[in-house]
């Protein structure tokens, strides 16, 4: 039997990059898989590609979490598998010229809209279910011009500590990870032209010991880990996949 028949998964930002891979994953396991994303023609045809079920929500909208909360109580019950994925970069500058506008984006999205996305579910997760938040090796990183960012992300570990301690008593896991330069479509989102990208894919591998770039499916394994019963005994945890970047 597949590690996840029967399951229910939600996988948030699921039409792209690392939501995809994982969505497709959890798949090929045995998972009923709802995927969501804020573009309704790109969650829909992802959807279709995969065999999951698109839901049209946005991350940052506090009133489309409980949309699909209230959706997915009514139609699919409870939720074995939480994957909080969805996030941006935002624009890259020093806190000096940082904007209210690109602070309240990336806080909205990376934070504030997965920390809601966690307390609406709750009630809707089986005891014994899984909760994985996608994080970055930026959270413990104090780069110039990546403030908003590298917050966000330490933010949503700190939470998602909490969330462990709070929900061990149903048996709960909640655990972050968090990937090092991994091959996405989210560079090219951030403004980056495909030849920027690939030069800064160059600089970046040059600093990973292991000498490689990262990929949507290492970091699908890794919430297929997490989410089976192998890692039972795993909670609060931060699990780095960056190559060694961070040695």
């Amino acid at each position: 039997m597949k590690r996840f028949t029967d399951k229910l998964a939600i996988v948030t930002g699921g039409n792209s990059g690392i939501g995809y891979a994982t969505a497709k994953a959890l798949i090929n396991e045995g998972a009923k898989v709802i995927i969501t994303g804020r573009r309704k023609e790109a969650v829909e045809k992802a959807a279709t590609e995969l065999g999951a079920i698109p839901f049209v929500t946005d991350q940052a909208s506090l009133q489309d979490i409980q949309q699909l909360k209230t959706h997915i109580e009514a139609n699919y019950g409870k939720v074995d598998i939480l994957f909080v994925n969805a996030g941006i970069t935002g624009t890259r500058g020093p806190i000096e010229t940082t904007s209210i506008e690109n602070f309240d984006n990336v806080m909205n999205i990376n934070f504030r809209g997965a920390y809601f996305t966690l307390q609406q579910f709750i009630p809707l997760l089986k005891d014994g279910a899984s909760v994985v938040m996608l994080s970055s090796i930026v959270a413990n990183m104090h780069s110039a011009n990546s403030s908003v960012y590298q917050a966000s992300k330490a933010a949503l570990n700190s939470i998602s500590k909490t969330a462990a301690n709070e929900l061990a008593a149903r048996r709960i896991r909640v655990n972050m990870v968090s990937p090092g330069p991994t091959r996405t479509e989210v560079l090219g989102k951030a403004g980056l032209d495909p030849a920027g990208v690939e030069a800064l894919y160059e600089t970046l591998q040059e600093k990973i010991p292991l000498k490689q770039i990262g990929t949507a499916e290492h970091v699908a394994q890794m919430v297929c880990y997490l989410s089976s019963a192998e890692a039972s005994f795993i909670t609060g945890s931060e699990f780095v996949l960056d190559g060694g970047m961070t040695l």
